[in-house]
């Protein structure tokens, strides 16, 4: 006797509704997350400071005095970042060291995030992760982030935009660039 397909539930069919409802909510805890990231961003741009923004480790920047293709920054006055969106560079300062990265991700040059709460870059294309010293951790890229060359002139971090140095293919440059704070 043939089965009468209207009348019995497809499994599959199922299954996939149950994929879609759970994109849609992973969709817009992470929606929610972006917003919230950019509000905090927003009031720190317009002066407000680290305890009313709730967003103490990270904040957008601009570089202050130019020399030629090198660009300067105030150094973090703790742990944390500064992102330069203009110039496409993160400052870090982490245990003592400040390092200079490309904003760009190693694998498709999307545009990094700095996770506060884990304490690592990630990517939001492909969710490489990265520690706060930019060496990679996991995820589709196959290197650590790029670093830009510092040195340090103060209380800023003059960083050489025509410097930048990956891990694979030059290990030594790349282990020295940052400068100690």
């Amino acid at each position: 006797m043939p089965i009468d397909r209207r009348a019995t539930p497809d499994a599959a069919e199922d299954s996939r509704h149950a994929q879609c409802a759970a994109c849609v909510l992973g969709g817009r805890r992470r929606f929610i997350r972006d917003l919230a990231v950019v509000a905090a961003g927003t009031l720190l741009a317009l002066g407000a400071a680290p305890a009313e923004a709730a967003a103490g480790e990270w904040r957008f920047v601009r570089a202050g005095r130019t020399r030629g293709e090198t660009k300067e920054y105030p150094i973090p006055p703790s742990d944390g970042v500064n992102i330069d969106n203009d110039e496409s560079v993160i400052v870090a300062r982490y245990q003592g060291a400040v390092y200079a990265f490309s904003l760009a991700c190693p694998h498709q040059n999307t545009a990094l995030r700095w996770e506060a709460d884990e304490h690592e870059f990630r990517c939001p294309k492909h969710h490489s992760e990265y520690t706060p010293t930019g060496e990679f951790i996991d995820g589709r890229a196959t290197r650590g982030m790029d670093r830009f060359a510092v040195t340090r002139d103060g209380n800023n971090v003059a960083v050489n935009l025509d410097a930048l140095f990956r891990q694979d293919d030059d290990p030594d440059a790349w282990k020295k660039a940052f400068v100690s704070v």
